[in-house]
C-alpha cells in the first residue's frame, strides 16, 4: 500500500497518513520512505516512530538512504541521519529569527497588516451596533471586538 502526506514532518502532530500507517502496520511489515527526513525532522519524533514499528514487529527503510531498522548499523545511521535533520531545522529557525531582527533594526519588516481596523469597530459601536454584530460584519472575532472596545463580553 502507498500512502502520501503533504505536510511537514517537524511535528507528528495533525499527520493523518502517519497515523493510519502506524495504526495498520502488522508484524513484519516494513515501513518504506524515501528518506528519514520526510518522515521526521524531531529526533524524539523519530524514535517514537520507530519504538511504535518496533513494538508491532515492524521495521523502517528508506530508499535512498542505507537505513534498515532490523540491522545495528542501519539503527545507528537512523539515529544519525535523525539529530542532522533536527539540527538542520533549528538552523533554519535561527536564520529565520536573525534575518527577522536585521530586518526590523533596518526598518524593512513591519510584520503582518492588522486585519482589525479600530476606527471602523468604533464607529459601528457608536452608530448602536453590537458586537456580535460587528464581528459578522469584519469578519473578526467577537472578543477582538470587545477587546478593542474595553468592555467585558455579554452572555448571548
Amino acid at each position: 500500500m502507498i500512502r502520501s502526506e503533504k505536510i511537514t514532518g517537524t511535528s507528528t502532530e495533525g499527520r493523518a497518513e502517519l497515523r493510519t500507517l502506524l495504526d495498520f502496520i502488522r508484524p513484519g511489515d516494513t515501513l518504506m520512505v524515501t528518506r528519514i527526513d520526510r518522515l521526521a525532522r524531531s529526533i524524539g519524533d523519530l524514535q517514537d516512530i520507530v519504538r511504535a514499528l518496533r513494538q508491532k514487529g515492524a521495521s523502517l527503510k528508506a530508499t535512498e538512504q542505507p537505513i534498515d531498522t532490523s540491522t545495528a548499523a542501519g539503527k545507528c545511521f537512523l539515529d544519525m541521519l535523525g539529530v542532522f535533520a533536527e539540527f538542520e531545522t533549528n538552523l533554519r529557525r535561527e536564520r529565520q529569527a536573525e534575518g527577522i531582527a536585521r530586518a526590523k533594526a533596518d526598518g524593512r519588516y513591519r510584520g503582518r497588516r492588522p486585519s482589525i481596523d479600530p476606527a471602523r469597530i468604533i464607529e459601528l459601536h457608536k452608530a448602536g451596533v453590537g458586537a456580535s454584530e460587528i464581528s459578522r460584519t469584519l469578519g473578526i472575532g467577537r472578543a477582538s471586538v470587545y477587546r478593542l472596545l474595553g468592555e467585558k463580553p455579554h452572555a448571548p
